[in-house]
């Protein structure tokens, strides 16, 4: 741990902004592979035999979060597990700088300053700085969503060459609008996304220094984070699959989300709104421990660093 408790030096909104958005790349390095099958479990079903390169080859089928990473590393290699790396990285570092970078000064806003914010207040920056999220990042959550889709057995197959190639591709073929497809659906899943993992976390870690022996530390973090997740997956997976079915669906195929929920609701059944819930938890837990560790050690360690140059010795 970093030689200071954060109430001694609390950190800057600046300081939030940086961390949370270095922490969440390196949440994004740790467990993309758990978030790129994730994505193949969810798109499952709507897409078997596509010849686009959108969805699995045809025959191909997988079972399970573990099953799913073997057949991809057996079939497209062990680099496919990092599809869209690029994209996410680009995502979070703009994405989670705002949605949980900004959560807290959003939070006392809405309380004027108070120190003591109620459920209410915390909701409400969850949901704004959610949606401030999406609209700052939403082209990267595309882009991030059809790569990780993609399967690269066969280079002719594939929908897109790279990064850039796919930014291009898509604003070309589908209009800038096309690079943000499913906004809406978006906004609604990182606004219930960000309401529960943030405000959970809030409320866990609140709890725990409260009620039990635990401090402002790293067990109290760890705990903090994997509730969170855990709750967060629960709520959040049905707009997170019909989110990611959307995305990566290809141009006219659904009219809108809405139509692309009932889709799945007639042709698969309700099920299908928690396909991929094994990896969205264990990628969301895992995440949110990783992601919560290292910004709490981030925030400590950059205000360590700033009032160490304000004040040399």
């Amino acid at each position: 741990m970093v030689g200071f408790g954060p109430a001694d030096v609390p950190p800057t909104a600046a300081v939030k902004f940086v961390g949370a958005g270095t922490a969440a790349c390196i949440a994004d390095l740790v467990t993309f592979p758990l978030d790129t099958a994730k994505v193949r479990l969810q798109i499952q079903g709507e897409a078997k035999g596509r010849s686009n390169g959108g969805g699995p080859a045809k025959g191909l089928q997988y079972k399970g979060v573990f099953g799913t990473i073997t057949t991809m590393v057996r079939t497209e290699g062990a680099r496919s597990l990092y599809n869209g790396l690029v994209a996410g990285l680009q995502r979070q570092m703009s994405f989670a700088s705002v949605r949980i970078g900004l959560y807290d000064s959003v939070k006392q806003f809405y309380t004027k300053g108070s120190e003591h914010a109620g459920i209410g207040s915390r909701l409400l920056a969850g949901c704004t700085t959610g949606a401030m999220a999406v609209a700052v990042a939403q082209p990267t959550d595309v882009v991030k969503v059809r790569f990780q889709a993609q399967v690269s057995c066969a280079e002719g197959a594939k929908r897109y060459q790279g990064t850039m190639d796919a930014y291009r591709t898509i604003a070309r073929q589908e209009g800038v609008k096309g690079l943000w497809k499913g906004m809406g659906p978006n906004v609604a899943r990182n606004a219930i996304v960000n309401c529960t993992e943030l405000v959970t976390y809030d409320l866990i870690k609140d709890a725990l220094i409260r009620s039990t022996p635990l401090t402002d530390d790293l067990p109290c973090h760890f705990t903090s984070a994997f509730g969170a997740g855990f709750c967060t997956t629960v709520i959040a997976s049905p707009v997170d699959v019909v989110k990611t079915r959307y995305m990566n669906s290809s141009n006219g195929q659904y009219k809108s989300a809405v139509s692309c929920a009932l889709n799945m609701f007639l042709k698969e059944g309700p099920m299908a709104f928690y396909k991929g819930f094994m990896p969205s938890f264990l990628r969301l837990g895992s995440w949110n421990v990783v992601m919560f560790v290292t910004y709490e050690q981030l925030k400590r360690a950059m205000m360590q660093a700033r009032n160490n140059y304000a004040s040399p010795l």
